[in-house]
């Protein structure tokens, strides 16, 4: 190992501590460096980080666990049995639902082993090694150029991820880290027999919904068990009924002391993205277009599927997983813009490219240039795709046929789109639909120049100009497409199939392509079309900077295993106000309002809060609900065990809060906070109300 000269080593000491505050920081789980370690340790930690991170032994990281790469879980008993967020399984628990049985409002526990629930298509993966795949990288890809073969880097992972998954007998994935600076290799155990056992009803797992989403203090208990099971030897195995729980090879012990103020707190997880490498360009662009166009349009739309769903139920089970996940873009989105701007953190990235770069760096000018020329066609994009893009009701079903236009002589490809539609339709409600498509014409044809519209987009708006309303009459009324048993009388004959490619949904959903805007030639195309490779070489470029300023770092988050850590920790969110670091019961009786949806509350529950008996999960007479920590998190952490001290699970986290929403782009100390469910209200609602006392049995006897 090269020697670092004393002068870079106070550079590094100084920087270190300047730019990476204790708390900031998405750390790979694989190189807590000493450096790191001290910090840790200076925060709390009380064990070796060896039993956090071991390739040959036992540690945490065996414990944690990646639902899908969408959010995060933990073994918490030796019998295969899984903690993740509620949220995180609400489209399971939705799809298992029916107007009947509505578990998503009733809420589901498995009284025994046969009544698990097996969830088709759901993975659960388990990090068992991680490499430095670098070098190996760079010779594939000098080996495919010198003898003239695409070098992209699909097929750069495609031949390094086959030949490790051979080698190793795992599922082998490639990760790059600044912007390909460094690669990784991630090996995998893959189990996709995973089956639902349980979780309480919404109105106790998301109690406030999504008015108290992204605020503080919150009173969820946002937690839900699924059971991992692999064949007669533990390993990865489909669904059988001879199938049996696994063994994990670690699995989480529960703290049974309350938590505290200040108390250490880790959180371990698969964080899912970040931006933080980005230049003072691009924040500006998603600070004044990007995130406001997005987060007004999709306010727009939940206003519009929220009065439906208040007005009938059927509407509220057939819309909640879509409002659920527009809710939390949106706000997420609009909260960003706010705290960009209130932290101006513009201003700061701009300070740190002049640091960095100097006043009159090549680059960066050229970068501000790109960005400069598009700005004005990447606003209409985005409109664009606000409009005739996103959602799932006619938009979905309009863009379905894209299926049967390679294949419209193929039975099963036309028998794959007729079930895919008729799929459509149970999500679908034609009150909701036509608000949706009149609003989202209007957006389209108020925002979008004339000169990107298709030919039927423009035939509508000759035939009816600002007219939003007649124009979707007409899409509606001629639609076979958007009505359900005029598809079903035209499927049973294929030879219809030429209706439905000139059906009216169709063309609305294909006249207008992202290419069209593109090809615009009254803008820079050479720069515009560089914004992403620009965007790349400013993060390697800023790396390297940092790198040679001795600067602790560590890379965007991409659904990798990492760590972060931090304490126990109230907030002061504005000038005057404080607010502790742990909620009570006490809230929910205080926020309970019948009359309001978000704010109704499980009957039965309600009645044990109001009696107060907490048995050993309560402390000093009161039930702690949530806590906030001063853990770097994002989205893809949702589940992810918060960890004391001692590696003991403690809590869920499963939220931010509305101050940290910058944070995709960068972290603002005192300000960036995780919200977390306390463990202890999970096990006295275990106890109390599930009404399965073994669960509760079986995750306790592993913690004594």
């Amino acid at each position: 190992m090269r020697r670092i000269a004393p002068v870079l080593a106070l550079l590094w000491l100084l920087s270190a501590h300047a730019v990476v505050v204790a708390d900031e920081g998405m750390w790979l789980i694989h190189e807590l460096n000493k450096g790191l370690q001290k910090k840790m340790r200076a925060e709390g930690l009380k064990i070796n980080t060896k039993l956090i991170y071991s390739e040959t032994e036992s540690s945490l990281k065996d414990a944690v666990v990646a639902l899908d790469f969408g959010c995060t879980g933990s073994m918490v008993s030796n019998q295969g049995l899984l903690i993740t967020n509620h949220h995180c399984a609400y489209n399971d628990i939705y799809q298992l639902s029916t107007p009947d049985t509505n578990y998503l409002e009733t809420g589901y526990w498995a009284a025994t082993p046969a009544q698990e629930i097996p969830i088709k298509g759901k993975s659960v993966y388990f990090l068992r090694k991680v490499v430095d795949c670098t070098d190996e990288i760079n010779q594939i890809r000098d080996s495919l150029n010198s003898i003239q073969q695409p070098s992209g880097m699909r097929r750069v992972y495609g031949i390094i991820e086959r030949r490790h998954s051979v080698q190793s007998g795992h599922e082998a994935s490639c990760a790059s880290m600044w912007s390909g600076s460094r690669y990784y290799m991630y090996y995998y155990d893959r189990y996709t027999d995973i089956r639902f056992v349980g979780a309480p009803p919404v109105q106790v797992a998301s109690f406030g919904g999504d008015i108290d989403n992204w605020e503080w203090p919150q009173h969820k208990n946002d937690f839900a068990l699924y059971r991992v099971y692999g064949d007669e030897h533990g390993r990865p195995a489909e669904y059988s009924e001879g199938n049996r729980p696994i063994v994990p090879k670690r699995f989480l012990r529960v703290a049974r002391k309350p938590i505290r103020e200040n108390d250490y707190a880790m959180v371990i997880g698969f964080p899912g993205r970040t931006d933080r490498y980005s230049s003072s360009f691009k924040v500006d662009f998603a600070e004044r277009v990007s995130s406001p166009i997005s987060a007004n349009a999709m306010k727009a739309k939940m206003e519009i599927i929220r009065k439906w769903m208040d007005k009938d139920p059927l509407v509220r089970q057939k819309y909640s997983n879509i409002f659920f996940g527009l809710s939390n873009v949106q706000e997420m989105l609009e909260g960003e813009v706010i705290c960009l701007r209130r932290f101006d953190v513009v201003e700061k990235k701009q300070a740190e490219e002049r640091r960095l770069f100097g006043d009159d760096d090549p680059f960066l000018q050229q970068v501000q240039a790109a960005y400069s020329s598009a700005e004005e066609i990447e606003r209409h994009i985005n409109y664009y795709r606000q409009s005739l893009v996103s959602g799932k009701g006619f938009i979905a079903i309009g863009h379905r046929i894209n299926a049967l236009r390679k294949h419209d002589s193929d039975p099963e490809a036309f028998d794959k789109f007729v079930k895919q539609v008729e799929t459509l339709y149970e999500e679908y409600d034609v009150r909701v639909e036509r608000e949706l498509m009149e609003y989202q014409l209007g957006l389209f044809f108020e925002n979008v120049p004339e000169k990107y519209w298709g030919s039927y987009t423009k035939e509508l708006h000759g035939r009816h100009g600002s007219d939003y309303f007649a124009m979707m009459n007409e899409v509606f009324g001629q639609s076979i497409m958007l009505h359900p048993e005029k598809f079903k009388a035209y499927t049973r004959d294929q030879s219809h199939i030429a209706k439905f490619f000139d059906d009216p949904a169709v063309k609305l959903a294909g006249d207008v392509k992202v290419v069209d805007f593109r090809q615009d030639q009254n803008v820079n195309l050479e720069e515009t079309g560089q914004l992403i490779t620009l965007d790349a070489e400013y993060k390697r470029r800023l790396y390297q900077k940092r790198q040679e300023a001795g600067e602790l770092q560590y890379p965007d988050a991409n659904s990798t295993m990492r760590l972060t850590y931090g304490k126990v920790a109230g907030i002061k969110p504005s000038d005057g106000i404080y607010c502790a670091a742990q909620s009570t019961t006490q809230g929910i009786l205080d926020k309970h309002n019948p009359g309001d949806y978000d704010f109704s509350f499980d009957e039965p529950t309600l009645r044990l809060i109001q009696n107060g008996d907490w048995g050993e999960y309560g402390d000093k007479g009161q039930l702690y609900v949530n806590f906030l920590t001063d853990n770097d998190i994002t989205g893809g952490n949702s589940g992810s065990p918060v960890l004391n001290a001692r590696g003991e699970l403690i809590g869920l986290a499963f939220d931010g809060n509305k101050e940290s929403l910058a944070s995709s782009y960068y972290f603002q100390e005192g300000m960036s906070k995780c919200v977390s469910v306390d463990i202890r209200y999970v096990l006295w609602y275990l106890d109390k109300l599930s009404g399965v006392p073994y669960l509760l049995d079986e995750i306790l006897a592993t913690g004594r």
